[in-house]
């Protein structure tokens, strides 16, 4: 790993397009003859459409089509894919509630698309969306789960989730667990929220459909992290054509948070309205919209039990969650709180049985899918809440709960008790270096300090452990041109990670060339052949390694030409720093010369040059973890909390480049921080209606939310990942949330507030506050 330049800090390519304008988003792409596209939306929750008038809208000025759902059926246009169906305990899988890219009878969430409308400008699409009339006979809506659990519920899909559950799952060993909690010496338990969440991107949605009539070949340009994968959901199960007939083309991407993985409405509607109007077809979505019908994220309720012997050593874990995936199941909406996060559970402490029970339940909603950590930070919160709570019940320091029940170093690789199986961590190691830089010593006189200028001063620590770096394997290619430049294509997506320097990075290491003889290309199903997508944080642990390995394969391919030029046994070459070297003299080829030659002399004329591809397995995922502490300080007259110290000691493996990886985890714990204190999703309960539809309800983290973090690492390569890197994109959120709200508590706990769900708002800490205040004059 050491060639390909790993620890060096260079400065992103990308930014300077970005920085000075000349991005190219999907809504700066206007080809000739474009129009433009609105969709009209549900107003109501849940209702059977009695009316839907769209005559009115057709015949107003520049309109040139409107689609419905009959439009759609008439065309054999196919509904959205579920992917993922878990399996209730007789092996059933979960029944899939139909999602057709517009509502044909039933509409059931605020914002569900229900026509398309097509016109010359913006301004035209905009008044004839208004003129559609939609009818719709109300009926009865459950928009939270704890509406939707509660006995004699309305089911939002009556006969096929019964209970509005969709389908009851679970993992590990329920028997054993049972016995273990019966012989414990005692119990701590907590309720706990994870709060819904919206991922509310810089660049909101966006979609370029066009149609080539002679080719009979759609094209579709949209912001993603995954060209390919939205072409194998379109053609396969909506445009019922087979691939070569679509083209995605991700351009520059203005954030993704998991959103930008999923298929959605607008995705097929302008293919299918470029295909009718013979124009291409642009949507972009208003900031309400993506509110209303962007995916979110979390939205769970859980019952955490964790069991404990007379030593404070934990012995068995229990869990019990109610997931909302909303109205729909999107694409990956069912894995995220069941395969995908809940074998992370039992985290980094050695806990010999656990057994975790999820039911995935509808609601009035929209569609809740992957969020940055997909699973992995609503399981890090369940257990380093039940590490402190642990800790409050035995009286032992938190640092102590956790330093007596970590997995040691020397049981590593370590199986744990849900079946993931962790191939290297020093916790201990690392918790101690993150509390001596944090100054956890010297913290009550800092508290003291704050209690005499009427302040609650509280710190907080979590210890995190992700799975990432899976999902299948990568293909790398890279070509060397004529000239000597070379040229990587690759299937992952760049939405601000910045995949365009470390691939480049790392080939310019190898190959000896300036990086800015490097072009990296992604995004294109037509020019890059493959590609599984950006997700679960595996551009470098397995995009990286397929491109390590397609740069040494460049290697020896050109150590085969330079042989010839420089008439020596292949053997006798050697290439170092952009050169190839016959062995034991002064005779030497440069990459440039090799390349050249390539062209030259290839025996394949249609494929000319020397064209490279790897392709990485990974054979177990990787384990990125980190102790994050968080020290506040909250306002008690008015319920402000400030974040006044903030400190992540990481273990990403070995780390390529640290300038990437601090903007990744810096980040990511800016969405795990706005989590724990602003961010919520609000829908009204009776009604359905969001009450969080614009940035002046939903509150978003700002730049004065956090101080200046103090971010290092400790590197412990990892040992199934040829690289021996770990992950990085989501590791900063999966540890920021109980970081913070274990800060808040703690400082909470001396006015005598001992419960407190996320968000931590102002409001919610004054009441508690209050509440707390009033219960001790009582008493």
């Amino acid at each position: 790993m050491g060639r390909f330049g790993a620890g060096q800090a260079i400065r992103r390519v990308e930014d300077q397009r970005f920085l000075t304008g000349a991005g190219h988003y999907t809504d700066d792409i206007a080809p000739a003859g474009q129009v433009h596209g609105v969709t009209v939306r549900s107003s109501v929750a849940h209702g059977k459409i009695r009316e839907l008038d769209v005559e009115s809208a057709r015949e107003m000025p520049g309109v040139l089509a409107v689609l419905t759902a009959v439009d759609l059926e008439a065309d054999d246009i196919g509904d959205l894919p579920t992917i993922v169906r878990p399996k209730n305990a007789a092996g059933e899988k979960m029944p899939v509630p139909p999602r057709p890219v517009l509502a044909r009878d039933t509409v059931r969430f605020v914002g569900e698309p229900v026509a398309f409308v097509v016109a010359e400008t913006l301004q035209q699409a905009r008044d004839a969306a208004e003129a559609v009339m939609l009818e719709v006979d109300d009926l009865p809506v459950v928009a939270c789960l704890s509406a939707a659990s509660a006995e004699g519920a309305p089911e939002v899909w009556s006969g096929l989730a019964p209970g509005n559950v969709l389908v009851d799952w679970s993992m590990g060993d329920a028997d054993a667990t049972e016995a273990a909690f019966a012989k414990a010496d005692r119990v701590v338990s907590l309720d706990l929220v994870n709060n819904r969440l919206a991922p509310t991107p810089l660049e909101p949605r966006g979609a370029l459909g066009e149609y080539d009539a002679a080719e009979d070949r759609f094209t579709l340009t949209t912001g993603s992290q995954g060209s390919h994968t939205l072409q194998g959901w379109l053609c396969q199960s909506v445009l019922k054509v087979p691939p070569e007939k679509l083209r995605v083309i991700s351009p520059d991407v203005g954030g993704g948070f998991g959103m930008r993985l999923f298929l959605f409405n607008e995705h097929a509607l302008v293919l299918i309205a470029a295909r009718k109007v013979g124009r291409p077809v642009k949507w972009v979505a208003e900031r309400t919209e993506g509110f209303l019908a962007d995916t979110h994220g979390r939205d769970h309720l859980t019952r955490a039990e964790l069991a404990l012997d007379a030593e404070g050593r934990f012995l068995a874990l229990r869990v019990d969650t109610r997931a909302n995936v909303g109205a729909y199941v999107s694409q990956m909406g069912a894995f995220v709180p069941t395969m995908a996060g809940t074998a992370m559970l039992p985290g980094v402490y050695t806990i010999p049985t656990a057994h975790a029970r999820v039911r995935v339940m509808t609601t009035n909603t929209a569609p809740v899918d992957a969020y940055r950590g997909a699973g992995r930070p609503e399981a890090s919160y369940v257990i380093e809440r039940l590490a402190d709570a642990a800790a409050e019940a035995t009286g032992l320091p938190r640092d102590e709960v956790r330093r007596r029940n970590f997995i040691p170093p020397d049981a590593m690789p370590y199986r744990t008790a849900l079946g993931r199986t962790y191939d290297s961590g020093e916790f201990a190691r690392l918790m101690e270096e993150a509390m001596r830089r944090a100054g956890w010593a010297g913290f009550e006189d800092r508290r003291a300090d704050a209690a005499r200028l009427g302040r609650l001063r509280g710190i907080g620590m979590s210890y995190y452990v992700e799975a990432c770096g899976g999902g299948g394997d990568e293909t790398a290619h890279v070509h060397l041109d004529r000239d000597g430049k070379a040229t990587v294509l690759i299937g992952s997506q760049s939405s601000g990670q910045g995949h365009e320097t470390a691939y480049a990075q790392m080939v310019a290491a190898e190959l000896g060339l300036p990086m800015d003889r490097i072009r990296v290309v992604q995004g294109d199903t037509q020019v890059v052949p493959t590609g599984k997508g950006t997700g679960g944080s595996r551009s470098l642990p397995v995009g990286g390694a397929s491109l390590s390995q397609a740069v040494d394969k460049v290697v020896e391919t050109g150590k085969a030409v330079a042989a010839r030029l420089l008439d020596v046994p292949v053997d006798h070459v050697t290439f170092d720093a952009g050169t190839f070297r016959a062995r034991g003299t002064n005779a030497v080829r440069s990459l440039a010369d090799v390349a050249a030659a390539a062209f030259d002399h290839s025996p394949d004329p249609d494929a000319p040059g020397i064209r490279e591809q790897a392709a990485w397995t990974p054979p177990e995922a990787t384990y990125p973890n980190g102790c994050h502490i968080c020290e506040v300080e909250i306002d008690p007259e008015t319920g402000q909390t400030c974040i006044v110290g903030y400190t992540v000691v990481d273990d990403m493996g070995v780390v390529l480049n640290p300038m990437l990886l601090r903007g990744q985890i810096i980040g990511g714990i800016v969405q795990g921080a706005g989590q724990a204190l602003l961010e919520e999703v609000v829908y009204e309960e009776d009604s359905g209606q969001l009450v969080t539809g614009t940035m002046l309800d939903y509150a978003m983290p700002r730049a004065d939310l956090l101080p200046d973090i103090d971010f290092s690492t400790v590197e412990i390569p990892c040992r199934t990942n040829i690289l021996g890197v770990k992950g990085a994109g989501e590791a900063g959120t999966i540890g920021a949330a109980p970081a913070v709200m274990n800060a808040v508590l703690d400082a909470l706990r001396a006015a005598g507030v001992h419960d407190m769900q996320m968000p931590a708002t102002p409001l919610k800490v004054w009441q508690a506050l209050q509440t707390a205040g009033g219960r001790a004059a009582a008493e």
